[in-house]
């Protein structure tokens, strides 16, 4: 049995940043969920009180880039798997790193743009 290696070597690697990005996410959650818990519900004020607070627009941004970066690896994935002929797969590819650059730079600006 000859097995073909086409050289990409993913694997563990992106077994393991599909779980640590996971994992930061359900902590982001959990925290929302405390805070809302905490003060029986999320208002405009505590709204605003949170993302004035550099931490808390960190610990958001965390989220961001570690779901961005989730679904980088999942679509990349589906890509592999599904769409055979190269050209079609990398242009899938690099159509997906652009609207995810994109979503990243957007979050940036929500986070801290001009208000």
């Amino acid at each position: 049995m000859n097995r073909i290696i086409v050289g990409a070597h993913y694997g563990l690697k992106d077994w393991l940043a599909q779980r640590l990005t996971a994992v930061t996410m359900a902590l982001y959650t959990l925290l929302w969920l405390m805070i809302a818990g905490y003060h029986g519900g999320v208002d405009h004020d505590l709204w605003q009180a949170l993302f004035a607070n550099t931490a808390f627009r960190v610990a958001t941004l965390l989220f961001g880039l570690a779901l961005l970066w989730h679904a980088w690896i999942g679509m990349r994935d589906i890509w592999m798997d599904y769409i055979k002929p190269t050209a079609l797969r990398l242009t899938l590819e690099m159509l997906t790193v652009v609207v995810l650059l994109c979503y990243a730079g957007w979050l940036i600006d929500i986070l801290w743009g001009a208000r």
